[in-house]
């Protein structure tokens, strides 16, 4: 090939592929801008019911620096309390609330143990001892608005009754946690479950709402209001959310990122979703909280928040 003409093909590739990059940069930031944003919270109602879902992502008891490390909680615990507090909430389902020891098993818990100090006036649910229940997926309620019925778990494996079993292609085990409560100012009584599928394989996603349906299918059939909060690594219109929706359930419709790389990159929808079934209706829109406390980024995840109107007894 003669050199001119080897110079002009470089030149014209070299075009092509900044011309590419420019396109692929311009894509990136359209999909960042159409995921931002940040509503206020909505007003509160003296009947409805602000509920939550957040991840918070564990915490590496082995690693005293570093990313995830104790010593990066010693700077995000903070920020992650008045992010709890900022939401106002009735009860919030938390996934990965975990201080991670390896395999060993352990009693601590130091995300759960520091919201509960600094907020006294909430009560942990779906927690226990470790060896007899999961306690990385806690649901905290304001113990003077809501009492606690009853709890439990299911995990997604083929055999979901017992702990810790790994999920149905052998990975790290995920579960669903669920928590029984009644309103004491609206005489509501109500299930929450509190779900954390399988970021990895799609598989794994699927057989995991399979199973959620066919736990929750009962409770609705019987006439239950049942609310579906968590962390399922699905966008809105997934199979994921289809499966769960065809036992009862109607997911808000939350818009724009949920889940941000620990960075404010917002480039995908809401994979963290919450939901109902039964007699309920939504008071207003979901709202993601998209914004720093004191500086910092709490965790890798967005709150989300809902606020409804469960019917009472009274």
């Amino acid at each position: 090939m003669p050199k001119t003409t080897l110079t002009r093909w470089i030149r014209r590739a070299a075009k092509a592929a900044t011309a590419a990059l420019a396109l692929l940069a311009l894509v990136a930031c359209a999909q960042i801008y159409r995921n931002s944003g940040s509503e206020p919270l909505p007003l509160r109602y003296a009947t409805s019911l602000r509920v939550a879902s957040y991840n918070v992502h564990y915490i590496s008891l082995r690693q005293e620096t570093g990313p995830w490390s104790v010593g990066d909680w010693e700077r995000r615990k903070g920020p992650l309390d008045k992010a709890f507090k900022f939401l106002e909430a009735d009860l919030v389902a938390f996934q990965e609330m975990e201080s991670h020891a390896g395999r060993s098993e352990s009693q601590r818990n130091l995300t759960l143990d520091w919201l509960l100090a600094n907020n006294p006036d909430y009560a942990a649910a779906a927690v226990g001892d470790v060896s007899e229940f999961p306690s990385t997926q806690p649901i905290l309620y304001q113990a003077d608005r809501l009492s606690l019925a009853d709890q439990g778990w299911f995990f997604f494996s083929e055999t979901p009754d017992v702990i810790y079993s790994r999920t149905f292609n052998g990975s790290h085990p995920a579960f669903a946690s669920w928590a029984e409560f009644a309103d004491r100012r609206t005489g509501a009584r109500f299930k929450v479950v509190n779900i954390h599928t399988d970021y990895a394989s799609r598989d794994n996603r699927l057989r995991s709402a399979e199973l959620v349906t066919e736990r929750i299918a009962p409770w609705i059939k019987a006439g239950e209001t049942v609310l579906v909060a968590g962390d399922l690594n699905a966008r809105s219109g997934d199979r994921v959310l289809e499966i769960i929706e065809a036992a009862g359930v109607t997911f808000a419709p939350v818009e724009g990122a949920t889940y941000h790389f620990d960075r404010g990159l917002n480039l995908f929808g809401a994979i963290d979703h919450l939901g109902w079934a039964g007699p309920v209706a939504m008071v207003d829109d979901p709202v993601v909280v998209r914004r720093k406390f004191s500086d910092e980024w709490p965790t890798d995840h967005y709150p989300v928040v809902l606020d409804l109107k469960l019917a009472g007894d009274s």
